[in-house]
């Protein structure tokens, strides 16, 4: 199994905090949001900052590294190497609302397979840790799924307002999950809202498209958890395109799974 060394975590970890502080110091104006393709999809110029911060810091820990990046179209392969996959701010639009929910996603993947994960959020100073095979991390504190099932857990679900073809589908299966659990959240962040399902806090996520850069990270913090992610028929998330994901405790997957 490929370890990656002491060393360069930190240096990874710490690059991701520093660049966190971008976000709880910003103070964004009107004229450093712009429009991205759909409805109410933005990037702001910090997603551009902390991202060209980020790829400047890693280059120099691991300068072989590729790269796939939610911002200005960086798109290298995945399959062979280091790949670096990054969301430099998950839940735009809470940042630009001042909502305190929002994070930075950094995942690590190694011949198309991820070996590393870190997603923190700021806000509350949450620093979600995973190296494959070592178990997930909370601040220093390992975490673990639920172990049990949607109806003592609370539900999770994600509509980006740019994905809309499916709206009907996504409330429908929402309501149905609401009905046979304790309660349901939507959160603005995917990444946070896998993340706790790894903590614990949250039983199930459910989101019809988010993209590899959504839920790299995430991904491996959830399964080193004891969890399951997967597309909505069961079959494997990819980190090349865009899926649908079903992620949460082995019991609530089974059990959500089979609603869906």
């Amino acid at each position: 199994m490929q370890i990656l060394g002491k060393e360069k975590q930190e240096q990874i970890v710490s690059t991701i905090r520093t660049a966190g502080t971008m976000i709880s110091d910003a103070k964004l104006e009107q004229s450093q949001i712009y429009d991205k393709e759909g409805a109410a999809n933005f990037v702001t110029k910090y997603d551009k900052q902390i991202q060209s911060y980020l790829i400047d810091a890693f280059s120099k820990i691991l300068p072989e590294a590729h790269y796939l990046a939610e911002e200005d179209g960086i798109q290298d392969q995945v399959e062979k190497g280091y790949c670096f996959i990054i969301d430099p701010i998950d839940g735009t639009t809470n940042f630009i609302y001042d909502y305190h929910h929002s994070c930075i996603s950094v995942g690590l993947a190694l011949d198309g397979e991820m070996l590393f994960g870190v997603v923190y959020n700021p806000y509350v100073d949450e620093m979600y840790i995973a190296q494959k095979g070592q178990g997930a991390f909370l601040n220093g504190r390992q975490i673990h799924c639920s172990y049990d099932g949607l109806d003592r857990n609370m539900i999770a679900f994600g509509c980006a307002r740019y994905n809309t073809d499916d709206t009907d589908r996504i409330f429908a299966i929402a309501k149905e999950l609401y009905l046979n659990s304790m309660a349901i959240r939507n959160g603005g962040s995917s990444t946070l809202d896998i993340c706790r399902c790894a903590s614990g806090a949250n039983g199930i996520y459910i989101e019809l498209k988010l993209y590899p850069w959504d839920y790299a990270a995430a991904s491996l913090i959830l399964t080193e958890a004891g969890g399951v992610i997967t597309q909505l028929d069961g079959s494997p998330v990819s980190l090349q395109e865009a899926s649908g994901v079903l992620a949460g405790g082995a019991k609530c997957w089974e059990e959500a799974l089979s609603m869906i």
